[in-house]
């Protein structure tokens, strides 16, 4: 399946995580997985994110590249408006791997 990463810089990526999974969770799914990662599905594809000590690891799995580009879209906006003090960036790494 087609997956995209990004990696953010921050020093609070288990914030960052929770407040996403809290605002997209009103609209999608939003689940923790057994390894305290934080999983938010829409329809087939799904977003993990993994909290590392100085980063945020966002991946993103779809059907096609199409459906991973446009949760890259949503998923990376919303997450650069929490962090616009911060002034946090989200860069997908090397496009859509297949």
């Amino acid at each position: 399946m087609p997956t995209s990463r990004a990696r953010v810089a921050t020093d609070t990526p288990a914030r960052y995580a929770k407040q996403l999974a809290s605002h997209l969770g009103r609209k999608v799914p939003a689940e923790e997985t057994p390894e305290g990662d934080l999983r938010l599905v829409f329809d087939k594809t799904t977003a993990l994110l993994h909290s590392a000590a100085d980063h945020l690891l966002i991946e993103v799995t779809g059907p096609d590249a199409e459906a991973v580009v446009a949760i890259q879209g949503v998923v990376g906006s919303h997450l650069e408006r929490f962090g616009r003090r911060g002034e946090l960036k989200v860069e997908w790494e090397g496009g859509v791997e297949e």
